[in-house]
């Protein structure tokens, strides 16, 4: 069954509950609207909070919005308005893995890529490229050069550059080293599509198809749908486009170990390796296989405590941050694409609505 084609009933039953009957302040929702009114935080679409598996916020805002690029215009959000996740589908590839991997469909992370992927053998000449692991491209640390810092409008954004080449995994593969591969953390799509391909090869499937059957029908999300690249195949690093409220289902997931109803969906083994800190993306951020980590401060002086997180990032502001130890799930889409601060709504309701909330 194709995302497109799952039933919308299966989105709708999240229990939703009074916030502070699971130990947030009675005027949390109350403190999110004062952040919209004060224009605290600007272009959101949708913000859904979840603790102990229930449902106690949940706001939906309209806004201009586009589809992978392409402007849609304004469009009023709601709880069955799918939105792109941009990049939080390469922590949803991730997962993907890591399931193909419990089927044993794909190797495991310390094999060598180019052993993986021996129609690409003849780039085994460089020594650099014999090292390369799946681990490498889970965490993106492969080494190669690659420039997604600059807009996506430019054609020398190398994503756009890889969208544009004739063959992408060479164009991957092709460019040059500018660190040994496992010592440093650089940003962007390259990984997702080789771990994307090590997933179609081994399951025989595509990438959507396989997402349904395995993560998505297991766990109940509803409809989905997922951008094409310009080879026209779903994009692994960008395209998925679901609601918040299906992505809030992939944190409680997380939140859940790997579990859904008593059925295992994620090796829970998986879920510690694709959170384990391989490498630091800046003072602020650690990187696993797809998925950040980090560690919230909140409450008052002079003891606030740490609240540990795990997310997913996505271009435009679109967020999911799970917090273990206080049982929380936010899930965030946005509209502040090209924005330089897209990271500071998402990053304000956390601190200045739920964290603030907590009792």
């Amino acid at each position: 069954m194709s995302g497109a084609n799952a039933p919308m009933a299966l989105a709708q039953n999240w229990q939703s509950i009074d916030p502070a009957t699971v130990g947030f302040a009675p005027d949390m929702a109350a403190r999110f609207d004062k952040l919209i009114a004060d224009k605290g935080v600007w272009g959101l679409h949708g913000v859904v909070v979840t603790r102990h598996g229930k449902l106690v916020l949940e706001r939906y805002l309209a806004g201009s919005d586009e589809i992978w690029g392409r402007p849609i215009g304004t469009v009023n959000f709601g709880p069955d308005t799918l939105h792109d996740i941009r990049s939080v589908t390469k922590s949803i590839v991730g997962l993907l893995y890591g399931i193909a991997r419990a089927q044993e469909k794909v190797p495991p992370p310390e094999a060598r890529l180019l052993d993986a992927l021996p129609e690409f053998k003849d780039f085994a000449i460089d020594p650099r490229a014999r090292k390369l692991t799946v681990a490498n491209a889970l965490t993106m640390t492969l080494g190669l050069d690659w420039n997604e810092d600059i807009p996506y409008q430019d054609p020398a954004n190398s994503e756009i550059q890889m969208e544009l080449a004739p063959d992408r995994y060479r164009y991957i593969l092709g460019r040059p080293f500018i660190a040994e591969p496992g010592t440093r953390w650089i940003y962007g799509a390259a990984g997702p599509e080789l771990i994307a391909k090590l997933i179609i090869n081994g399951t025989g499937q595509t990438l959507p198809d396989f997402a349904r059957a395995n993560l998505f029908d297991p766990i109940g999300v509803g409809k989905t749908d997922w951008n094409k690249g310009f080879n026209g195949k779903p994009a692994p690093a960008s395209g998925l486009r679901m609601t918040p409220l299906d992505l809030a289902r992939i944190g409680q997931l997380v939140l859940n170990r790997g579990q859904w109803e008593g059925h295992g969906v994620v090796s829970p083994a998986w879920l510690d390796a694709s959170f384990r800190p391989y490498v630091p993306c800046d003072e602020q951020r650690r990187y696993g296989y797809f998925w950040y980590s980090g560690d919230f401060v909140y409450g008052h002086p002079p003891n606030r405590p740490i609240a540990h997180w795990v997310g997913c990032f996505g271009y435009g502001g679109q967020r999911l941050f799970v917090l273990p130890s206080l049982d929380i799930v936010i899930a965030i889409t946005s509209g502040n694409y090209a924005d330089p601060k897209q990271w500071m709504p998402p990053i304000r309701v956390v601190r200045e609505v739920v964290l603030a909330s907590v009792m």
